[in-house]
């Protein structure tokens, strides 16, 4: 029976692999279980403000977790059927005191985690090869964790920057001044605004597990102050300079590709710009 366990920790080791290239390194992608996983933990957050703004952090907790247990999993499974008679034992050890497959679990948490065997000695060759191999893997899974969130955290600061500038540019009641200020400066200032938010359009491409990171001051929320964006927009368009037309269809273009996006991937919704940009601020309302 040695070959089922052999066989079933390869396809672990291969479906946490799949896991996290398609979610690391793939534009848009996400493995099938990391999604699942995701969205699961989302709907049970997000009833209430107070764990909703929890979400994010904890997905991705959640999502290194389960790209970790993949791992000992399978790598334990190509170990036990060499438990215990391939590893040699120093002196006082337990050999033998535990059940195999928690033996196989202790090895195989120890060598993900690249901190070396100290009281058990791989004997047995294939052992001895499968042994530093786990340890790599697990430096890559450490590595490409730490990525993660190193570019994660940034990708979040543009996005509350620029829901802060809007939620400025909405203090200032720039609707009524937009037809009346340079036409050179609306025309920047539109541009500007279509620039940072292409700019979150492919931050959200590039890691869409940023999607689940809600906040609580709404002047930060960008799920919040997107409908202003459309209004500026909008607004813009109805200029009678044409440059400052070209900035708000500009503008416009952006917010409704971004709320395409979001419809598709995640709310798995169809419909105008304004509706898909309604339910994308209900689903992370802040203060509620």
């Amino acid at each position: 029976m040695s070959w089922i366990a052999t066989a079933a920790g390869v396809l672990l080791i291969i479906v946490g692999f799949r896991e996290v290239f398609f979610t690391l390194l793939r534009p848009l992608g996400r493995g099938r279980l990391t999604r699942v996983l995701a969205q699961s933990t989302w709907r049970a957050l997000r009833r209430r403000a107070g764990t909703r703004v929890h979400a994010g952090p904890v997905i991705m907790v959640a999502v290194l977790s389960l790209w970790t247990v993949l791992q000992v999993l399978g790598w334990a499974l190509l170990y036990l059927p060499f438990v215990p008679a391939g590893f040699a034992y120093s002196s006082g050890s337990p050999k033998g005191e535990y059940p195999r497959f928690v033996e196989a679990l202790y090895i195989s948490s120890v060598n993900l985690s690249t901190l070396g065997l100290g009281d058990v000695t791989p004997t047995a060759l294939v052992v001895r090869v499968l042994s530093p191999l786990q340890a790599l893997v697990g430096f890559g899974l450490l590595t490409a964790g730490v990525s993660w969130f190193l570019q994660t955290y940034p990708a979040l600061g543009r996005r509350r920057a620029l829901a802060v500038r809007l939620a400025a540019l909405s203090d200032a009641s720039s609707l009524g001044e937009l037809a009346r200020m340079n036409p050179v400066t609306s025309a920047s200032l539109l541009h500007g605004l279509a620039a940072d938010l292409a700019q979150v359009r492919v931050d959200l491409t590039q890691n869409s597990e940023s999607y689940y990171f809600s906040e609580q001051d709404r002047r930060a929320s960008l799920p919040s102050m997107l409908p202003y964006a459309l209004a500026v927009a909008r607004s813009g368009q109805r200029s009678h300079r044409s440059e400052v037309r070209i900035g708000g269809a500009a503008l416009e273009a952006v917010v409704s590709d971004l709320a395409a996006l979001l419809g598709e991937q995640f709310l798995k919704s169809k419909g105008p710009t304004d509706e898909l940009l309604r339910q994308y601020g209900a689903s992370h309302r802040p203060g509620e």
